[in-house]
């Protein structure tokens, strides 16, 4: 079946297990697509396994996510969690007079401890116009400033916002631990982010045809800053695109990375495990 013909419902076979077991460091199985039933969290998480695709960070990126993210962490050990108010929510919340109670609750969960991570935060300058950057800025350095407090991994969202999420985690100071989530820069950012020591995440879009200038981007990362994900139920990997993504399809990122990298798939899946590991800790 031709790509742009799938449906979100269609569901895309299971994908030739990894050889060693790797991490989905951001999903939400809370959010479903296209009015579909949102995902079983037990069977979405037994399919990733059987796949290896042994531990998930679940990212609960507005309130109702957060709260859930902090319900499922306890129920099943495969999951760490991260908490954050996306870019796009933190405008919604500041017009309704409801932001700084937001930031209340968000930090509250943010203390738990199988909550490893504050994110997704940043900016997206695609969906939020230039009415919202100050307050999207603004969040963003709410959240920085909460993950140095909390001892905890930053996890970024940058859409179309490069140069200013750079330039606010130089002025800000990143957290020692800081993950570019769904990475999408050029070459030129890709090594910055390397001399600053960040994270860089690779999602389903790196198995895309017309990705070839994020290939030459992720050439130029080292295995030690690499990390993979699926963002599910987003950014589905080819060829599967248009369908709805999941952690059990993480191999076909991974196997199209090792390709990047000019790596064998074992080599990869035990430096992305370490990798996840070392900026999460143990599950």
């Amino acid at each position: 079946m031709n790509d742009e013909n799938r449906t979100y419902r269609d569901k895309p076979e299971a994908p030739q297990p990894l050889p060693l077991a790797v991490v989905d460091n951001h999903t939400h199985l809370d959010i479903s697509r296209d009015g579909a039933p949102k995902p079983d969290v037990r069977r979405t998480i037994d399919e990733a396994v059987a796949v290896g695709v042994d531990r998930m960070v679940q990212v609960g990126c507005d309130l109702d996510g957060a709260r859930f993210t902090e319900r499922v962490i306890d129920e099943h050990p495969e999951l760490l969690g991260a908490v954050a108010l996306h870019p796009n929510e933190v405008p919604k919340l500041a017009e309704a007079g409801e932001l700084d109670a937001a930031y209340v609750e968000i930090e509250r969960i943010a203390q738990h401890s199988r909550v490893r991570a504050v994110g997704e935060t940043g900016l997206d300058y695609f969906r939020t116009g230039p009415d919202g950057i100050a307050v999207q800025q603004s969040g963003f350095r709410w959240h920085i400033a909460l993950a140095k407090k909390l001892g905890k991994a930053l996890q970024i969202h940058d859409r179309d916002a490069h140069d200013d999420v750079m330039r606010i985690l130089a002025e800000d100071g990143a957290p020692d631990v800081t993950v570019l989530h769904c990475f999408s820069g050029d070459v030129e950012m890709a090594r910055e982010c390397v001399e600053r020591g960040y994270y860089v995440s690779v999602a389903g879009v790196v198995t895309f045809k017309n990705a070839g200038d994020l290939r030459d981007a992720l050439a130029q990362v080292p295995l030690e800053n690499l990390l993979v994900e699926t963002d599910a139920p987003y950014l589905t990997p080819s060829p599967h695109r248009g369908a709805t993504n999941a952690p059990a399809l993480v191999p076909l990122t991974v196997r199209a990375l090792a390709e990047v990298k000019n790596v064998d798939v074992s080599t990869l899946c035990a430096a992305l495990s370490e990798n996840s590991e070392r900026v999460y800790g143990p599950w």
